[in-house]
């Protein structure tokens, strides 16, 4: 095994630090959690991404989790949605683990010459508020950039304020809608020039 690197990142509450760790003996990153508590640290969990794509069954089982929550969400317009959601050509995907329990997804799709398309981002409920997704975007971004692409869109639902706030946070920027999503009115479409 080799080491990579490390890396300091803390969560936006600065209860958390995520302390790097990395050894990547099957394209996996092993993130050591700690938590400060009258100035002793202590760690409070391990977090494992995993890069993958849609033949993972721990992908699968996440993903079945978003299109049962999405169903609910998106209510009568799920049908129209759920046709653009099929992950059977997905050949980018990461699942992200804690405590070796699958709790987060996200997948890339090529869509033009150096457009990628980030699809079928997931965080279990219990689990969000935690930077999850963001650790998650940040891996499929860095992927993208291995895989030579300038430019990551994508699209989700105007009800999905969580989702919405996550990319402002990560530094998307609400574009005109693309493709299939051109004349939906409850679509938001973002891009992000990667650097």
């Amino acid at each position: 095994m080799q080491f990579l690197a490390r890396h300091f990142i803390f969560s936006l509450d600065w209860r958390f630090l995520l302390l790097n760790l990395a050894w990547q003996p099957v394209k996996s990153k092993t993130f050591y959690t700690f938590k400060t508590l009258n100035e002793n640290i202590y760690p409070a969990r391990m977090t494992n991404l995993v890069r993958t794509n849609s033949q993972n069954k721990d992908f699968q089982l996440l993903i079945a989790k978003l299109d049962a929550f999405l169903k609910i969400t998106d209510g009568s317009e799920h049908a129209f949605y759920n046709q653009f959601n099929k992950i059977v050509s997905i050949k980018h995907a990461v699942v992200i683990y804690e405590n070796n329990i699958p709790v987060g997804c996200g997948a890339i799709k090529h869509y033009g010459d150096d457009v990628i398309e980030v699809k079928r981002m997931y965080v279990e409920t219990e689990y969000r508020g935690k930077g999850i997704a963001s650790i998650v975007l940040l891996e499929l971004e860095n992927w993208s950039k291995e895989l030579n692409y300038k430019k990551c869109i994508l699209e989700t639902g105007k009800k999905q304020m969580e989702a919405i706030a996550l990319y402002v946070k990560n530094n998307y920027s609400i574009i005109k809608s693309y493709g299939q999503y051109e004349n939906v009115a409850n679509s938001v479409c973002f891009e992000k020039e990667l650097a």
